[in-house]
């Protein structure tokens, strides 16, 4: 992958400038109640600014990717209101969508699909002319080392591989903002790593990102602001330092650890009942 501080490869234009909002998303007192009654989300208020790089972090079942689903059109919130750069994202989400590249946890690729046709594809949803189209597929194999897989289905690529061709996906139309739903799941250390420094890189260039992630170190070296999400609820806001404050401990670590009611598991207490 092509994707280190020493490379000399052109900055890859990840978004179109455009005249806007300050703000790139922002959710006002948003709720979502499923028919079963579960309530995933209780007036969830939010503002993530252009250019940040945002963490939402919290436990399987806190909210995550419910607030996810309802900003990218695949839920629609019981209550409140979701902007996109200023566009609403829930009644009149046609801008919004636009604005948005969404690469969610699972692999959600055609298999049927060859690397090259999935970005392609892609981009001719989002009204991108055949020539631009090409030039874009190129620009992104090249970026994410998968030049040598374009004619390859996506079914036979290694699970890394799937990955890449995932986060290209969802770059492709050049979005103002990324949203990354636990984007190094399950991969190995050198891959997540790769995809630590690309992400950077996208988020220097101008794209507002949103990542959600279980690896609390991700959030720590990568986000700028974060998030606690508990029970459908934003409980705490700030950047790693303020967090630790907060919940009065040493680390962002520790702090995710007291919001779970999990303190004993700190790894400042390891060895402390040690004969």
């Amino acid at each position: 992958m092509q994707l280190s501080s020493e490379t000399s490869s052109p900055p890859l234009n990840i978004a179109t400038p455009r005249a806007g909002h300050d703000i790139a998303l922002k959710a006002i007192n948003v709720s979502k109640r499923y028919p079963t009654g579960v309530e995933a989300l209780k007036n969830v208020s939010l503002e993530i600014g252009e250019g940040d790089f945002f963490g939402l972090l919290g436990p399987n079942g806190a909210g995550k990717s419910t607030l996810i689903h309802c900003s990218t059109g695949l839920a629609r919130p019981t209550g409140g209101e979701i902007e996109i750069f200023g566009s609403d994202a829930v009644d009149h989400y046609e801008a919004a969508r636009e604005a948005v590249g969404l690469a969610p946890q699972d692999i959600n690729l055609d298999w049927f699909l060859t690397v090259a046709e999935t970005l392609d594809f892609h981009g001719g949803y989002f009204g991108m002319r055949k020539k631009e189209r090409k030039e874009r597929v190129d620009e992104l194999l090249e970026a994410f080392s998968l030049t040598d897989k374009r004619h390859e289905r996506t079914r036979t690529l290694s699970g890394g591989m799937k990955r890449r061709v995932v986060l290209a996906r969802a770059l492709m139309h050049r979005p103002r903002l990324l949203i990354l739903d636990e984007p190094t799941a399950g991969v190995d250390v050198e891959l997540r790593l790769e995809l630590w420094q690309y992400v950077q890189q996208v988020n220097t260039e101008g794209t507002t990102i949103l990542l959600t992630t279980h690896y609390l170190e991700e959030a720590e070296q990568l986000c700028n602001k974060i998030a606690f999400i508990n029970g459908g609820e934003i409980v705490a806001e700030g950047t790693s330092g303020q967090l630790a404050s907060k919940f009065g401990v040493s680390s962002l670590e520790d702090a995710y650890l007291a919001l779970v009611g999990r303190k004993e598991l700190s790894r400042a207490h390891v060895g402390e009942d040690s004969p």
